[in-house]
């Protein structure tokens, strides 16, 4: 079996990133009880953890959105532009925080419930550190009920040349991530296999410039790509 984690020399490496201790004491029960994975810290505000992050560069941030100081948003605007190599999941108690939509804004390559399973939690960070995104397909269709109270309806002349360059398959493949089926739904939709999406997939953040698919999501809302979607 493959190690686990960003590369074969060691575990994925975890900054926990809340102001109450027993919500980090318990996500760091979880993770020491995995293997590949490792927790390098943990800090109770965003100035402490921004401080962190540059100190012991960690591969995943788990950031909670509302805390005292520099909140969530804040610090992982800063995380993401002085720490690319570090990686933001935001954790928040609810599906429709505003908040963690903006955190999403700022970088953050996920978006987790703070009572999220183990399970879901693990593979999300594993994901998130392989550079993949961490997005539920129910957080991705609370999105899209956000996304679509929000901003205008889909105008597809407000598309860039970047996605006029996008094959109908790829077009396909946008709105299948917007609408936040993951790369299995999306097999399974397309009949085809997982490998094969994730090629598409990659190609479609490749051609858009985006960084994962949860920023793909907020791309298609924000061009209006969905509701107009091209057919393949």
């Amino acid at each position: 079996m493959a190690t686990v984690g960003p590369s074969a020399t060691g575990p994925i490496r975890v900054l926990l990133v809340d102001d109450q201790t027993l919500v980090r004491m318990g996500f760091r029960m979880v993770l020491d009880a995995q293997d590949g994975v490792e927790v390098v810290g943990e800090a109770a505000d965003g100035k402490s953890g921004i401080d962190m992050c540059r100190s012991v560069a960690p591969d995943v941030v788990l950031m909670d959105v509302r805390m005292p100081g520099i909140d969530g948003i804040a610090a992982t605007a800063l995380i993401t532009e002085e720490c690319p190599r570090s990686r933001v999941i935001v954790l928040t108690t609810f599906d429709l925080d505003e908040y963690a939509f903006a955190a999403l804004r700022a970088g953050a390559s996920g978006f987790l419930l703070k009572d999220v399973g183990p399970a879901e939690l693990l593979a999300s960070i594993r994901a998130v550190a392989e550079g993949d995104a961490a997005i539920s397909s129910r957080i991705g269709r609370r999105m899209l009920d956000l996304f679509s109270q929000r901003l205008p309806s889909g105008h597809p002349e407000a598309a860039d040349d970047a996605v006029a360059a996008l094959t109908p398959r790829e077009s396909e493949v946008l709105s299948a991530i917007a609408g936040g089926l993951t790369n299995t739904e999306i097999a399974q939709r397309m009949f085809v296999s997982e490998s094969t999406v994730k090629t598409h997939v990659g190609r479609v953040l490749m051609k858009l410039g985006l960084r994962d698919r949860v920023h793909a999501v907020i791309f298609a809302y924000e061009h209006g790509l969905i509701g107009h979607r091209r057919q393949g």
